[in-house]
């Protein structure tokens, strides 16, 4: 039987020394290192949100339905030779806008819930840790976005109104009601189209978001309809004086309802909810996993 073989002697390992002082001892980096801020996550979202086709397709329909129906409406109104009754011809304003908000209201959903759908939220949380910074630079630069795209168009189909049916019955319209016609109406939609927004942070989901939100629009209206039992008047009462079409008609000064809001109340009505949805936003992000 053979003998195994001696072991082989074990070697120290080499004592290895670095070299005194820096390799490059004068060598600056070019790209600058600074402390993210808010303004850097705007600029962010502000690339997302004009670079995806959403954006494109639901501001055009927008505009189309909103400077469309209301040019067709001035035209109709203004050919039957009609009497304003002393009203102001931007009341024709409404319809367009009505149908238009729902383009605001998916644009909204899509700003946050389409990136839980893809995925991009995950490479957004790592580009930005603090959730509540990319969340609040969403919201701001969506509200922007919305208000002056409503507010160009709220304006132009205003004069456009002004200029077919003044001369038909009805009255100049005073600086107040310009000022609520076009500014007042455009921050209600935009407030709305942000609490869309709040919502579908919440949901994660963009259908479900955005049914959610048309049904908040058109289910308190359409379930007053049918409430036929006196016992209900109260209710139904309280329904058609605070749905959304009700509220966004008071801009307008022909509301469905003698009582209820009016004046600037929608506008804070609409501010109070969208702060609340918001708020549990936020409060969700920092809590659940994306």
């Amino acid at each position: 039987m053979s003998t195994p073989p001696p072991p082989m002697p074990q070697t120290a390992a080499p004592d290895w020394q670095a070299a005194p002082g820096s390799p490059y001892p004068t060598y600056t980096s070019p790209i600058p290192v600074v402390r993210t801020h808010l303004g850097h996550a705007l600029a962010s979202e502000w690339t997302k949100i004009k670079s995806v086709r959403s954006t494109m397709w639901t501001l055009g329909v927008f505009v189309l339905l909103v400077v469309g129906i209301g040019l067709l409406t001035g035209l109709v109104v203004s050919s039957a030779e009609p009497d304003m009754g002393g009203e102001s011809p931007l009341a024709l304003g409404f319809f367009g806008l009505l149908l238009g908000s729902m383009c605001i209201i998916t644009l909204g959903v899509l700003t946050t819930a389409s990136e839980y759908g893809t995925g991009m939220v995950r490479t957004t949380m790592v580009a930005c840790p603090s959730r509540g910074r990319v969340l609040a630079a969403k919201a701001m630069v969506f509200f922007l976005i919305a208000f002056v795209v409503t507010l160009v168009c709220a304006s132009l189909v205003g004069f456009l109104h002004v200029a077919l049916l003044e001369g038909d019955g009805a009255s100049s319209p005073s600086g107040e009601e310009w000022l609520k016609g076009t500014v007042g109406v455009s921050l209600y939609v935009a407030l709305l189209g942000t609490l869309s927004l709040a919502i579908g942070s919440i949901i994660r989901h963009s259908a479900g978001a955005i049914t959610i939100m048309i049904g908040a629009v058109l289910a308190p209206l359409v379930i007053a309809l049918f409430m036929f039992s006196s016992s209900l008047a109260d209710v139904q009462q309280a329904l058609f004086e605070y749905s959304i079409p009700n509220q966004m008609s008071i801009f307008y000064a022909n509301s469905l309802s003698d009582s209820g809001p009016s004046g600037w109340d929608p506008l804070w009505i609409m501010l109070v909810a969208t702060g609340a949805a918001l708020g549990g936003a936020f409060a969700l992000l920092e809590k659940r996993d994306v």
